[in-house]
């Protein structure tokens, strides 16, 4: 094979490894933060939050999880997660609050709280999901500060953003949530508004996971085109010599 031919072979491949490499950064900074992925933001709409849970303390495992609940919620039903038990903390309102049914309550639930049966290896993630029942109020962002707790340490991702200030500069942003205008009769299809850090999640909607899926089947896909490549040269090498004789 010329020296030619190798080095374009060989920088191709560089090439290739280089730009993998800047997507698996990318796919990690983007699952950084506790973030909250809804699968729907009409207003006055049912919707599953999924909170994707990350690294939050450096290389100590998570071993609880509270996520508080905006004072636009009254209460949220929270998932089963096998590796969590969970719990509800109520707080009495200052005084009875009538809901959009016409009833009224004077408790409501402020906090939801998972604790883990085993700590979080800071290199996987989990996901958490919370039923809630959207208000009607399209256009209003919903903060979820979240307290992740470790073995040592803690990360409170309860930051927000002021007027004009960008959430991607914050730290550590607490999880959020934009409502969307509520859907018409008959129309399932709204657009859904990603949260903060969607990314990703986690939060982990399957997203991620092909990502990676793809980037190591283009791994792969260049490998064996590099192989097929040399085994050709070699094939040609050796019916030349064959030739020749």
């Amino acid at each position: 094979m010329k020296k030619s031919t190798l080095r374009r072979t060989l920088s191709a491949t560089a090439a290739a490894g280089g730009t993998a490499a800047l997507m698996m950064a990318g796919l990690a900074g983007a699952s950084a933060h506790v973030s909250a992925d809804p699968n729907k933001t009409a207003a006055n709409s049912y919707a599953l939050l999924t909170f994707g849970i990350p690294h939050g303390c450096d290389t100590f495992g998570t071993t609880k999880v509270a996520i508080s609940l905006p004072e636009e919620l009254t209460d949220a039903q929270p998932t089963v997660n096998p590796n969590w038990t969970v719990e509800k903390v109520t707080e009495t309102l200052p005084g009875p609050k009538k809901l959009a049914d016409g009833t009224t309550i004077t408790k409501r639930t402020s906090q939801i709280v998972y604790t883990a049966k085993a700590p979080l290896d800071p290199h996987l993630r989990d996901a958490l999901v919370l039923s809630v029942k959207l208000p009607d109020a399209a256009g209003k962002t919903l903060y979820f500060p979240t307290l992740q707790t470790c073995e040592q340490g803690q990360t409170d991702w309860s930051e927000i953003p002021k007027e004009g200030q960008d959430e991607h500069d914050l730290k550590a942003p607490a999880p959020s949530v934009t409502i969307t205008p509520a859907e018409a009769e008959g129309d399932h299809h709204a657009a859904n508004a990603v949260s903060t850090e969607q990314a990703s999640s986690v939060t982990d909607d399957g997203s991620q996971a092909r990502s990676w899926a793809g980037l190591i089947a283009g791994i792969a896909g260049l490998g064996l085109g590099g192989a097929a490549f040399f085994r050709g040269r070699s094939a040609k090498t050796a019916a030349a010599k064959v030739d020749a004789k």
